[in-house]
């Protein structure tokens, strides 16, 4: 009996993975069909409005084959095509202005401030940029304040609070469940807080005094570039964040942050009218019929941007967490992004690269093994530019610090110098709370070092101590290098302390403020090349084959996700903490302007 009910239950499963693997199959080709399908008809005949919806978050490149979704959702949009969408309409007859649909958006700070800049430059051509939304986020808000006008329904709300930058302590948690973590910090690295959750149960001064640094920078930057669009004053701006007063949508227009509070129907009568004065629009005709799409536009721009020249700047993308390995698009493996610059590197055809470096850091080993190889393209000759996006800390500086120029934005994390390590010892947690125990031959009095089963003595501590304090002592000689400073200032603005970018700007850290598109262009006239044409590394991973490769992963991030909500990002931090290796350089926290 035993045996037939082992057979019929696999054949039963056998058929229940089939049937599975087939509705699978069958959802992803109708998917990619679809996509194709919607790509066919990219030409343009009397749109003349494009309109450009951003909510959620956002990415740093897009994909230049058709992608799909399982779930219907829209792709999300990535910076590199949003500026490139916006330079092209900039210079296209056909288009007379742009209609921004605001939604929820959720990006970091640097990204946010690349958003407004390509707005603005769109806007320099002299055609019109409106906004809408049914309700303004800080982050909404700030990116529409680079349109001609700013609308909102009538009943929307207007967020306008200020930042709170919050960390999650796991201490008393940890004591609870007698669990002791092991921290190794690089000498008087008193700044590097990402082990602070682990072993304290709230910021340390030091902690404290950096991140009220870097963060009214931020919201400095935001309402400097607000205020220069909308005229209200700074002090305004701040006052009315103290205050709450822009709750009250009548305060919004008496401050002219907003235009006006409107239906969207007065909207669209108002863009009919923009389109009939200048004839593009009879009275018999629907406005609907004007509108294109970002992503049909997207499609258009593809075709109709192509470049005649081979490519001479080369932009590889390092994003994520580093960690070794081959990584993924939103991980920078270390084999995949060495690969990629060694590739630039060996490509005589390159004359200019641009490594695009938006990293809270992560693996120390890893960030050398890509230091490296930046190192060796570097002594190759060739004009070796970084752009800093949101994040190009700790690891992600390790790996930027060697290049001939540095740009940053105003409000890029960076800096983070420093190094650490967590060893966790789990041994009175499994004895006391689970009754397990463990018992070990070893061969030499150590052998039993780096387990969760036991605690480090002192001369395994000190032995860690002496190799994180090594690896810092390498990290800041190699920032001094590359930066041309001596070791004992890296040291002085090190320590982990983090930065934003115009505080690296003023201390040595980055060179000047800019974003890609500042980059690529000094990129290409410090080479003599043209920058009409990019070659960009590395090669993205096919969609479909990354799903069925990682499915159980995405299965198991959409479940935590729903499950955790606003705290999924601390879950990832845990996890990408986990997977970091043993000695790392990062950040210890990410920021999302919401």
């Amino acid at each position: 009996m035993t045996f037939w009910k082992t057979v019929w239950a696999t054949l039963v499963g056998n058929i229940i993975a089939s049937i599975i693997g087939t509705i699978l199959t069958v959802v992803v080709i109708a998917g990619i069909i679809g996509a194709l399908a919607s790509s066919e008809d990219v030409s343009m005949e009397n749109e003349s409005i494009l309109k450009i919806k951003l909510e959620n978050s956002f990415t740093e490149r897009g994909l230049d084959t058709p992608s799909f979704n399982l779930d219907g959702a829209e792709d999300r949009i990535a910076l590199r095509d949003l500026e490139r969408v916006l330079r092209f309409a900039k210079s296209d007859e056909r288009i007379e202005g742009v209609y921004l649909n605001i939604g929820a958006i959720q990006a970091a700070p640097a990204m946010l401030l690349e958003m407004h800049n390509a707005i603005l430059d769109f806007k320099s051509s002299g055609k019109w940029v409106i906004a809408y939304s049914e309700g303004y986020s800080q982050a909404g808000y700030f990116v529409a304040s680079a349109a001609n006008e700013i609308y909102m329904y009538p009943t929307g709300t207007f967020d306008w609070h200020g930042l709170n930058a919050e960390v999650m302590f796991y201490k008393k948690l940890l004591d609870n469940l007698e669990i002791e973590a092991q921290v190794i910090r690089g000498p008087n690295n008193k700044f590097k807080s990402a082990v602070e959750p682990f072993i304290y149960d709230h910021m340390s001064d030091e902690n404290r005094l950096q991140m009220a640094t870097f963060i009214d920078d931020i919201w400095k930057v935001m309402c400097e570039k607000i205020s220069a669009q909308r005229g209200v004053s700074v002090e305004e701006l701040n006052a009315a964040a103290t205050s709450l007063r822009f709750i009250n949508n009548s305060a919004l227009l008496e401050s002219k942050l907003l235009d006006g509070l409107i239906y969207p129907d007065e909207l669209a009568a108002k863009m009919s009218a923009r389109l009939k004065d200048k004839g593009k629009l009879e009275n018999d005709k629907k406005l609907d019929e004007e509108v294109i799409s970002y992503n049909r536009y997207l499609e258009v721009v593809k075709l109709e941007d192509k470049a005649s020249d081979m490519a001479q700047v080369a932009v590889v993308y390092a994003i994520g967490g580093i960690e070794s390995g081959k990584g993924d698009d939103e991980t920078i493996g270390s084999d995949r992004i060495a690969k990629a610059l060694r590739e630039a590197r060996l490509d005589d055809g390159i004359k200019a690269v641009v490594l695009r470096v938006s990293s809270p850091g992560g693996s120390a080993l890893a960030s050398d093994v890509i230091w490296r190889e930046a190192e060796l393209l570097k002594q190759s000759g060739k004009v070796f530019v970084v752009s800093m996006g949101d994040y190009a800390a700790s690891g992600g500086y390790y790996i930027a610090c060697g290049a001939d120029r540095i740009f940053a934005q105003p409000n890029t994390i960076t800096g983070s110098i420093g190094v650490f390590g967590i060893i966790p010892n789990l041994q009175n947690f499994l004895d006391h709370k689970l009754g397990i125990t463990f018992d070990a031959y070893k061969t030499h009095e150590h052998a039993n070092m780096m387990t969760l089963t036991s605690p480090l003595d002192t001369v395994q501590k000190r032995a860690m101590q002496d190799m994180v304090s090594n690896i810092y002592n390498d990290f800041t000689s190699k920032v001094a290098k590359g930066r041309n400073k001596t070791q004992n200032y890296v040291d002085s603005i090190g320590q982990g302390r983090v930065w934003s970018g115009e505080d690296a700007l003023n201390i040595g850290l980055v060179d000047e403020l800019g974003g890609l598109r500042e980059a690529i262009a000094y990129a290409s006239a410090k080479a003599g090349v043209s920058s009409n044409s990019i070659l960009e590394l590395p090669e993205m991973l096919d969609p479909i084959e990354e799903f069925f490769n990682d499915i159980s992963g995405k299965s198991e991030d959409a479940i935590m996700s729903r499950i955790l909500g606003s705290r999924f990002k601390n879950y990832q931090d845990l996890r990408q903490l986990s997977n970091g290796g043993k000695i790392q350089t990062r950040l210890p926290f990410y920021i999302t302007v919401e």
